[in-house]
């Protein structure tokens, strides 16, 4: 791991981070307010030629003072610069308004984790998603996410799949190295992997495992897309021990998924799984790990997303580490056949099959 090994800052380089954490929820809602009342893409519009305070009051229908506060924090935020009193954009204000991933992230916190957080700590006590409660009152937010506002599963929805969706291209050729003719989705949510998968081969079928609510988004746009003679739909709460995995795939695939669960969880899952398989099956494993990311950013995405799970999702879950995780496929009896890292954009897949006699 390249990151997070010293500490090269200067003491005023420390304090000023220091104040930024102090004030990171002000940022954040400054941040996305400059963006949603137009005034980052008025100044963009204007190319090099800036704007005065006015002429983005007039641009943007804004108050005198309204422009005047929002646009002095763009210049301590760093999305905006002044000169010759024309505001400019920043690089990162250009990232922050064009960006895709941006986007979902910041939609992704603000509606569905801010108000959440403010019992973070609560949570990290309890082992309790305590934030969940602003929407109502579900053990975690799956059993949650079919009731949840419109808007909050629209950003749920558009920051899961910006992840996985961005994967699938690249990572759909490694599952088929093996020509599966049965793969079984556990945790397929709308189906969005196995719709890929049918459009890939012709000959394959595949059966999605999920809870009700998701399952039902699934079967809903199979009809719409006339797959549903190729596809089956298993409803399942994974979390119960009771709950078999059925046999019968070359192919086990499970997306985003285990990073849903507690340890303990994803080790009674991965069991499950070798219970279901032959010594030809697969287990395909696709996971953002924090620890083998190329870029800090990365990184630091992932494990800020950790303490959704921790406070929203289910109170016991995280981005993990990979060796922390390879632990787990070890402990389950499974091995790792084949790792591949820098799939999509920050997804590494794991093939495992189950551990041969005498290992």
């Amino acid at each position: 791991m390249k990151f997070y090994n010293e500490d090269k800052s200067t003491a005023l380089e420390a304090m000023e981070k220091a104040q930024w954490l102090a004030f990171a929820p002000v940022v954040f809602q400054a941040s996305r307010a400059l963006r949603n009342l137009g005034i980052l893409a008025a100044i963009e519009q204007s190319r090099m030629l800036g704007m005065t305070a006015g002429e983005i009051e007039q641009e943007c229908k804004l108050s005198h003072y309204g422009a005047r506060v929002l646009c002095e924090s763009g210049l301590a935020i760093g999305l905006l610069y002044i000169k010759n009193e024309k505001y400019f954009l920043t690089k990162t204000a250009s990232f922050f308004i064009n960006d895709k991933l941006t986007e979902a992230n910041s939609d992704f916190i603000n509606d569905i984790c801010y108000q959440g957080l403010f019992d973070l700590e609560k949570s990290i006590v309890t082992g309790k998603p305590e934030g969940l409660k602003t929407f109502g009152d579900w053990p975690t937010v799956y059993q949650a996410l079919a009731e949840l506002p419109a808007q909050v599963q629209e950003s749920w929805f558009k920051f899961d799949h910006y992840y996985s969706d961005q994967a699938f291209d690249g990572v759909i050729p490694l599952v088929f190295a093996r020509s599966p003719k049965n793969i079984l989705d556990i945790g397929g949510n709308t189906g969005k992997f196995a719709f890929q998968c049918l459009s890939y081969s012709p000959e394959v079928k595949v059966s999605i495992m999920d809870l009700p609510g998701q399952l039902n988004m699934a079967k809903r746009a199979a009809f719409e897309n006339g797959n549903e003679n190729r596809m089956s739909f298993i409803e399942a709460n994974i979390l119960d021990e009771n709950q078999y995995i059925p046999s019968g795939f070359e192919v086990i695939w499970m997306s985003q998924f285990l990073d849903c669960f507690s340890d303990e969880q994803i080790i009674s899952i991965l069991k499950r799984c070798v219970n279901a398989m032959n010594d030809n099956d697969r287990v395909c494993i696709l996971e953002p790990f924090w620890d083998r990311q190329r870029f800090k950013a990365s990184a630091f995405s992932l494990q800020m997303t950790s303490l959704y799970f921790t406070n929203i999702a289910n109170g016991n879950s995280q981005m993990y580490h990979s060796e922390v995780f390879a632990g787990f496929v070890k402990e389950a009896g499974l091995e790792t056949v084949s790792m591949h890292d820098g799939i999509g954009i920050c997804h590494t897949l794991l093939v495992c099959r189950k551990q041969q006699s005498g290992k």
